[in-house]
């Protein structure tokens, strides 16, 4: 009975130290929740905030919070923050180390960040990779959904490794077509009914100008190309407009087609 109330006082102290332990454990996880929402909120409300910067910020945020709240309660329990610090560094060397790619992608996901070649809802291309829109660039991946509605996702390395063509950064984008008539045929008036054609389609846009004209003469038909500009949003719509009535408008001028001739590539 003695020898348990000589270690009583002890007990108490160490119980009550893994309780205000738990404590700031739970605190700090408490916190970082309400941080976490606290930046959603923020990012609804403020168009200033970039979408694409808020994933990797929630993961920053809320794992700083509970860090901080790990160390607080471990020297709480009176173990030496310093050595956890150190052991955290050495282990952290380590890691890097073994974890080489994974540390790319965090830094190729960081320069994608503060460079921003490419942005939340933005239509891209990463040549050779996959073309598709932006919906979220993480600490370690890229996500996007292709125009078949599929996802992909990409390591950030691979992302920031290869070209990124922006196709919705611009306002504006230009269409082009190019239909080949046979040869020795009214080219004048030719490039007369594409530019008519260029005039009446409601997603064209009169500044700048549309563009008509002779591409080349082959040996027995000549290629006659058309470029109109449209909002970046309406460009696929022209674009299918201009290839389906071309043609029909260079029949109706007097201009013969060659019926095998393929398709002219731009």
């Amino acid at each position: 009975m003695i020898d348990w109330l000589i270690w009583l006082p002890y007990i108490e102290r160490l119980a009550l130290d893994l309780l205000v332990a738990a404590m700031i454990m739970l605190g700090g996880w408490v916190a970082s929740h309400i941080v976490a929402r606290m930046v959603r909120r923020v990012a609804q409300r403020s168009q200033a905030l970039d979408p694409t910067v808020l994933p990797m910020a929630l993961s920053v945020a809320v794992w700083a919070i509970r860090i901080v709240a790990i160390v607080a309660a471990l020297a709480r329990l009176g173990v030496q923050t310093t050595s956890i610090i150190a052991m955290l560094g050495a282990a952290g060397l380590a890691v890097g180390l073994a974890l080489q790619n994974t540390l790319q992608n965090i830094a190729a996901g960081i320069m994608l960040l503060v460079l921003r070649p490419l942005r939340t809802g933005e239509s891209i291309s990463i040549v050779g990779k996959a073309d598709g829109t932006v919906e979220e660039v993480g600490l370690f991946l890229c996500k996007l959904r292709q125009a078949d509605g599929t996802s992909i996702t990409l390591p950030n390395s691979l992302v920031w490794g290869n070209p990124i063509i922006n196709l919705s950064r611009n306002g504006t984008r230009r269409a082009e077509v190019r239909v080949v008539v046979m040869y020795q045929e009214d080219l004048k008036a030719g490039l007369n009914a594409l530019l008519t054609l260029a005039q009446r389609q409601p997603n064209a846009l009169e500044n700048p100008a549309p563009d008509a004209w002779v591409v080349e003469h082959r040996l027995d038909t000549s290629v006659l190309g058309l470029r109109v500009w449209a909002l970046s949003a309406n460009y696929g719509a022209l674009l299918n407009e201009l290839q389906r009535d071309a043609p029909q408008a260079l029949c109706e001028a007097g201009l013969r087609l060659p019926r095998s001739e393929p398709p002219a590539s731009a």
